[in-house]
């Protein structure tokens, strides 16, 4: 009789994996993920490209503003010194009233020089303001 006791109690003593709490834990988490997913948005920026219908009909004109090493600032070629190119823009800018600039700085042309540049532009209520960059290959 020792021996069915000693068998009965070897079956009760087994160890069992109860996987309830995992499988709490693991819906948990899909529910996390799903909620965190769909209330996420990207942040980007919005770009407007241009169609045939809002295109402008007139040409636009350009004036080219270069800023050479030594601060020398030049107009449509034309040599302007840096209290003018208010006025100078100005008057281009009642000339065309699309008007807009591109500004060259030369690659060893001061920051400070560009931005007096710019701002004397911007007070000569240009919109259109392009900076033109050269890269090193």
């Amino acid at each position: 009789m020792k021996k069915v006791m000693n068998y009965r109690n070897k079956e009760k003593n087994e160890a069992e994996i109860n996987i309830t709490p995992m499988l709490d834990v693991v819906f948990i988490m899909l529910i996390f993920f799903i909620v965190t997913t769909s209330f996420s948005k990207e942040s980007g920026i919005s770009i407007n490209r241009p169609t045939k219908q809002n295109m402008p009909t007139e040409k636009s004109v350009t004036a080219v503003i270069k800023i050479s090493e030594a601060g020398q600032i030049a107009i449509n070629q034309t040599s302007v010194d840096k209290s003018a190119i208010r006025a100078v823009i100005t008057k281009l800018r009642a000339e065309n009233p699309n008007l807009s600039t591109l500004i060259i700085p030369q690659t060893g042309a001061s920051t400070g020089d560009l931005i007096s540049v710019m701002d004397q532009v911007k007070q000569a209520k240009i919109e259109k303001i392009s900076i033109a960059t050269q890269t090193k290959s």
